[in-house]
């Protein structure tokens, strides 16, 4: 009569056991279950995009203008008037050569100059004189008083006479010709700064032999000259973008020795050849001008430079982080993203892009403003029908 109660007894003190070890087994799953992975994400918002080319190795700022000076003449220094970082104006004299035989030679040439110049005074005297004898010679032999005689040798004289005053005064003219030859070899022996600017290096010492550069032969210049008021970027673009690229377009500055900054710059001149250099990559010189040069920073000569230039443009379109992208296996040039979907699962969407570059892609079908998307979809474990914890990322500016 008993044993029924007691076995209803046992099953409900098993079926109590049973919930317990779920339980437990419960816990222990939900504490030790592997975590969502946390992952990046970004909004799909409209912003700018743009088609930029870029440098191919790093360029370099240069002066507009950079003068490596030397003397037209070879010789001795005299005097270096002049400090390295020193500033100076336009023909002023930076150093001079050894010229006292020059300088004698000048003297000699001006003192020959005014002894022409008396000797022609005084010829051109005697002509005046020997035309107002031969005047009185002509009224004399009209009143019958000289013979028609005298008057030819008073006649002939006046005309040597004046022909030594025109003699005298054409030495005057050789004179004054001696006078600036001296005067020439003079300057050639003095040099001056072509341009107002900065002196940036200094080849030689008061007492060294200074000499110019003979034609195909590069020696080191006596004063480097540099005007530092106007620089601009010299950077190699490679050939396969030199075509877009025109005088005038917008361009954007960086330099290695100012981090975090960039500035604003305009294409000035596309090189009309391109560059073959043996072991590199063809590529075309583009200069680029500084819209306005940095004020606070010392910008220097030499700085290392790189240069974005903006080939299109498209404003308040759909975009992304190009590294939010992924090569579609299927379709070669079809591209694709990941997209946060309903209830944390990631899904894989088809997007197709316009303009890119490095930073921004866009994108003209596949995604709508507001969609959530793997910022780094190259993250271990991420990928489509994964279930993840989001991270929102603040999208490019």
């Amino acid at each position: 009569m008993f044993s029924q109660p007691r076995s209803t007894s046992s099953w409900f003190k098993y079926s109590i056991y049973l919930v317990g070890i779920l339980l437990v087994a419960g816990g222990i799953w939900y504490a030790t279950r592997p975590a969502l992975p946390v992952v990046p994400l970004v909004k799909v918002e409209r912003g700018v995009v743009e088609a930029t080319v870029s440098n191919t190795r790093a360029g370099a700022v240069k002066a507009c203008r950079r003068a490596r000076l030397a003397p037209p003449a070879g010789g001795q220094i005299a005097r270096l008037l002049v400090k390295k970082g020193q500033r100076v104006k336009a023909n002023q004299v930076l150093l001079e050569l050894w010229n006292h035989d020059l300088q004698a030679q000048q003297r000699l040439a001006q003192v020959q100059l005014g002894t022409a110049q008396m000797q022609s005074r005084q010829a051109c005297v005697q002509a005046d004189l020997a035309d107002q004898e031969a005047e009185r010679a002509r009224q004399l032999k009209e009143h019958g008083f000289i013979s028609n005689e005298a008057v030819e040798q008073k006649l002939a004289a006046a005309k040597v006479a004046r022909g030594g005053c025109d003699a005298a005064r054409s030495q005057i003219a050789q004179s004054q010709s001696r006078v600036a030859a001296a005067q020439a070899g003079l300057d050639r022996m003095v040099l001056r700064a072509p341009f107002a600017g900065i002196v940036a290096e200094i080849s030689g010492e008061l007492g060294e032999y200074a000499t110019p550069s003979p034609p195909g032969i590069p020696t080191p210049p006596a004063i480097d000259l540099i005007d530092d008021h106007c620089l601009f970027v010299s950077a190699p673009i490679d050939e396969v973008d030199a075509a877009n690229i025109k005088a005038g377009q917008v361009a954007r500055i960086t330099l290695d020795a100012i981090k975090g900054r960039s500035f604003a710059g305009r294409v000035r001149r596309v090189a009309p050849y391109v560059l073959e250099i043996e072991k590199q990559a063809r590529t075309v010189e583009v200069e680029v001008d500084f819209v306005e040069l940095p004020a606070a920073e010392n910008l220097l000569v030499g700085y290392s430079a790189d240069v974005e230039i903006v080939d299109a443009s498209h404003a308040s379109v759909l975009r992304i982080p190009t590294q939010a992208l992924l090569s579609t296996q299927a379709m070669q040039e079809s591209k694709r993203v990941l997209v946060y979907g309903a209830g944390g699962v990631l899904e894989e969407r088809v997007v197709t892009t316009g303009l890119t570059n490095w930073e921004q892609t866009e994108i003209t079908s596949g995604l709508q403003d507001g969609d959530l998307i793997v910022l780094a979809p190259d993250q271990a474990g991420v990928k489509a029908g994964v279930k993840i914890k989001p991270q929102t990322s603040k999208p490019a500016k």
